[in-house]
């Protein structure tokens, strides 16, 4: 959930840069930014019921899928609706005009007003981009090929030194996407850990450190090359377009699938991808873990009295560490223990590079629920800072003055509906898991019992995951 005002200061969330990101959050003097939850209301709500039918269905769906034949379900997964043929011709100009905004709103971050909800650079990146883009691309395929800002620019930039498309240097193949996993978590640490992620100019500075680094890597290595191993949005948003209903084949001609079928497609994952993987969904995870009573009062802090991100810098990166360590501890255990049921040949490096495809729906149904109210207030806050970026007054698209409808998250009858989308994601989510893993259970496995085997272990580690991320959402949280 986004943050607010405290104590004259304003926090928000998201969204962090490059390499160089730790030591400009240490080199740049800033105001103590304190976090202060959007959750102004308890979930008097029917907990326990959710809770364990939340476990019933995901225990139901691996019953279901462990029954059925192998046959209806490869049919099941590839059926397609073919629709229309959509070229590459604009993806430069589309790239390019991105760059333009992403430049714009760099000046806007700089110049602009220091206050986030008035700003465009935070409400863009951390509302419009890393919650909004994500739902968009889990939907729609992966339009971030489309809209990132770099291809446009490296492709202009190439063109007119004569570079190839490879780079000037070739990327060894055992780092495979480590450099995306560093930079994911220094995304993460700036998000969840740092004191002031949404302060414009603190914010305008990484974001720019961020793209040029990435833009040299491009041209050293090949926009390709880097775009696969080291630029963490592409690699994340080109995972989670794996999910869409929406598929384009090699000539450009798009078709309607079912959720998670493409991703049945994919090749195993190496160690690199695996850690990334599980370093999104442990990321978002912590996020709602570190504001719960539980968390801080491990930590012997009033959560009534929420002394500001300052004081859990250390906490909160112990924390971001742990999670990603234990979800990634228990996940290995898990695929390890169902290919010993199954007496598998197959290596765990081969098994869990195939299974962790499966955390895609459940990261992006923790995705929804978690950003959903962000959306829904920052997404009308966004609209209003672009009419006037440089609060000067300006009304560029008629929207500098709307009325902000904060309400709609508020109020029992907004808890209610609120509640239910956000639990139904995350149970749809972890159905749609068991479902996948189960298609990939028939590829290590085409014997019945010992692919329905090979899945036990795993789903009870979703069924806990499905009882914890409810409960996440049920439980009291403290700014």
């Amino acid at each position: 959930m986004s943050g607010r005002t405290e104590g004259g200061a304003v926090e928000c969330r998201h969204l962090s840069s490059a390499l160089l990101l730790t030591a400009a959050s240490l080199i740049l003097p800033t105001p103590a930014f304190a976090h202060a939850s959007d959750r102004g209301h308890v979930l008097l709500l029917p907990t326990g019921y959710y809770l364990v039918g939340g476990a019933f269905a995901v225990a139901v769906s691996f019953l279901v899928l462990a029954l059925l034949p192998a046959e209806s379900l490869d049919r099941f997964w590839r059926k397609r609706l073919p629709l229309f043929a959509f070229g590459d011709v604009f993806r430069t100009i589309l790239s390019l005009t991105s760059f333009a905004g992403f430049a714009f709103l760099i000046i806007a971050g700089l110049f602009g007003s220091r206050d986030p909800l008035s700003n465009p650079l935070p409400l863009v990146i951390w509302t419009l981009l890393w919650a909004g883009v994500t739902l968009l691309q889990g939907v729609f395929g992966d339009l971030w090929s489309w809209l990132n800002p770099w291809i446009g620019p490296w492709r202009l930039v190439s063109r007119l030194w004569g570079a190839n498309n490879e780079g000037a240097w070739r990327l060894p193949r055992w780092l495979g996407c480590w450099p995306a996993v560093i930079l994911f978590f220094a995304f993460a640490w700036f998000e969840l850990i740092d004191p002031a992620p949404d302060d414009p100019a603190r914010l305008a500075l990484a974001a720019g450190l961020y793209w040029l680094f990435s833009f040299l890597a491009m041209l050293a290595f090949g926009y390709r090359n880097w775009s696969r191993s080291g630029e963490f949005l592409t690699v994340f948003f080109s995972m989670v377009a794996r999910f869409a209903i929406v598929e384009r084949n090699e000539h450009d001609r798009l078709a309607l699938c079912w959720p998670g079928a493409k991703l049945l497609a994919a090749e195993p994952l190496p160690t690199s991808g695996i850690a990334f993987l599980l370093l999104a969904l442990s990321s978002v995870s912590f996020d709602g873990l570190s504001k719960t009573f539980f968390w801080l009062g491990l930590f012997g802090i009033n959560p009534l009295e929420f002394p500001g991100r300052t004081a859990v810098v250390g906490s909160g990166t112990f924390g971001l560490v742990l999670t990603f360590v234990l979800l990634a501890a228990v996940f290995l255990l898990a695929v390890w223990l169902g290919q010993c049921l199954a007496r598998s040949d197959h290596t765990l490096g081969q098994a869990a590079g195939l299974l962790v495809w499966s955390i895609v729906p459940i990261a992006l149904a923790y995705h929804v629920a978690h950003y959903l109210t962000a959306l829904l207030v920052d997404g009308q806050y966004a609209l209003a800072a672009l009419s006037d970026p440089f609060a000067l007054g300006w009304n560029l698209f008629g929207t500098a003055d709307m009325q902000i409808e904060a309400g709609i998250v508020a109020g029992a009858d907004s808890a209610w509906w609120l509640w239910n989308v956000q639990a139904g994601a995350i149970i749809l989510g972890h159905v749609l898991a068991v479902l996948v893993a189960h298609g990939f259970a028939w590829r290590l496995h085409p014997q019945p019992s010992r692919a329905a085997l090979s899945q036990f272990p795993l789903t009870l580690l979703m069924i806990a995951y499905t009882v914890f991320g409810l409960w996440l959402l049920a439980t009291p949280t403290a700014g």
